[in-house]
């Protein structure tokens, strides 16, 4: 069984804003517990840092993978909380973990059987090869702590309790930090284990983080997980989480494959140019993972209207969220331009890099909303059940009309990184604007995964 976060009525007391700001936090501190093996390796040798940042990139897109049961089980539990049939909870989470316990568990094996010939992909020196198969074979074993943590923090946060998760993620942090100063430097006869001592840190830090969420999703959210839901499946249950999640993590992986191509345009055109995208981007992840936040966080709402079969509500909520979320962005944006070149100095003293990125984050006051505008609608429409029409645009968009662009105005026609950035503001524009038809159209209201009980439609 489960409780709702609001009393009888789920949605009544959740806020955009109370909601995103943890959300937001617990982002940017799980990006900072691999960054923070990186920054700390640094001080023990640049090797060591190639090493790991080679694995990461093997271990993040894995983790990228387990997002579909995460997203998915997220949305659906929303959806349940308004309906209030919280007693079918326990069941659809207990499915949801198994199913990523047996995915991370098959996706483990790959990378840690494979941990060599994946390595080879990226033309390491020898010397290197050695620490990055070592690393890769911890973290990749780590892999199915990863995909269960990943799937307890959604289904916890659907039931708006994002602050909670944002501690236990600050808790990992620290434990994840303490464990690589006693294996990197040995403190007290400590014995020092370099890029092995890290992986494990990093490991253990997930398993604390773990077993504290699945406390909490017990004790805080009330759902109840009987050994017998581990095992016994619901077809319905997993249909819905699979309806939503697969579309939802084809955007991302997408998405990432783009990113792939678009890096590759752009180291074409000379490593200063790379270097200037790089630090661009590095500024500016502040906003892009506000917007993420804000996408989530209005996820969550509009998943337990539609589920509350208050789907004017949730259309209204939809544009009152693209509203206060489009005035943050751009005020968080305000502020990094305001301090674009010294920003830019941090990280080089090159005048053309900085001239050129400086003038690149004015145009994030294009770039920014742009793709607020269309987190916020892909989210609301994911959280209403429309992911499939959500992951067709987002999919038909990049790869028929972002990625030819990209090419034309950075490459062919030869306006650089300036072109390129004009197609990424194309691009999210585009997009948000198709959704916003899609959105406008009330075409996903026929979409609700959960239907409220004659009983209480009558109330």
């Amino acid at each position: 069984m489960s409780r709702s976060i609001a009393g009888d009525n789920p949605v009544s007391k959740l806020s955009l804003l109370a909601i995103t700001w943890p959300i937001f936090v617990e982002s940017a501190l799980q990006m900072f517990l691999r960054t923070s093996d990186t920054f700390m390796l640094s001080k023990v040798s640049d090797g060591a840092v190639a090493a790991v940042g080679v694995a990461n990139q093997i271990i993040m897109f894995a983790v990228l993978m387990f997002n579909f049961v995460a997203l998915g089980s997220a949305v659906v539990i929303s959806q349940y909380l308004g309906a209030r049939r919280q007693h079918e909870i326990g069941r659809l989470a207990g499915s949801s973990l198994a199913l990523n316990f047996l995915f991370g568990l098959v996706v483990s094996v790959i990378v840690m059987m494979l941990s060599g010939p994946l390595l080879r992909i990226f033309d390491l020196d020898p010397s290197l090869f050695g620490q990055a198969e070592k690393y890769l074979l911890i973290a990749g074993g780590a892999l199915v702590i990863q995909a269960l943590l990943t799937a307890v923090t959604a289904m916890i946060q659907s039931h708006g309790l994002t602050r909670q998760t944002m501690v236990v993620t600050i808790g990992m942090n620290v434990l994840n930090i303490f464990g690589n100063y006693l294996f990197i430097y040995g403190p007290g006869g400590f014995p020092k284990l370099g890029v092995v001592g890290v992986a494990i840190s990093t490991a253990f830090a997930q398993c604390v983080g773990l077993a504290v969420n699945l406390v909490l999703l017990r004790k805080a959210a009330g759902v109840y997980i009987r050994w017998n839901d581990l095992f016994v499946w619901s077809r319905e249950h997993i249909g819905k989480v699979l309806r939503v999640g697969v579309p939802s993590s084809a955007v991302s992986l997408s998405y990432s494959a783009n990113q792939f191509v678009t890096t590759a345009f752009i180291s074409s055109l000379g490593a200063s140019v790379l270097a200037t995208k790089i630090y661009t981007q590095n500024i500016m992840f502040f906003v892009m993972i506000l917007a993420v936040s804000l996408g989530r966080g209005g996820q969550i709402i509009v998943g337990q209207l539609v589920g509350a079969g208050q789907r004017e509500e949730a259309y209204k909520q939809v544009i009152r969220n693209l509203i206060r979320s489009e005035l943050i962005t751009l005020a968080a944006v305000a502020v990094l331009t305001l301090f674009r070149q010294p920003l830019m100095k941090l990280f080089t003293t090159d005048p053309d890099i900085i001239a050129m990125g400086a003038a690149l984050l004015l145009l994030s006051f294009l770039l920014e909303p742009g793709r607020n505008f269309n987190v916020i609608l892909e989210r609301s429409l994911q959280a209403a059940g429309d992911a499939r029409s959500a992951m067709i645009v987002s999919i038909t968009v990049t790869w028929l009309f972002s990625v030819p662009l990209t090419y034309l105005l950075g490459i062919y026609w030869g306006y650089g990184l300036y072109g390129i950035w004009a197609a990424f503001i194309a691009d999210e524009w585009l997009r948000g604007i198709l959704l916003w038809v899609r959105w406008r159209s009330k075409a996903w209201q026929r979409k609700a995964l959960v239907q409220l009980r004659s009983e209480e439609q009558a109330l």
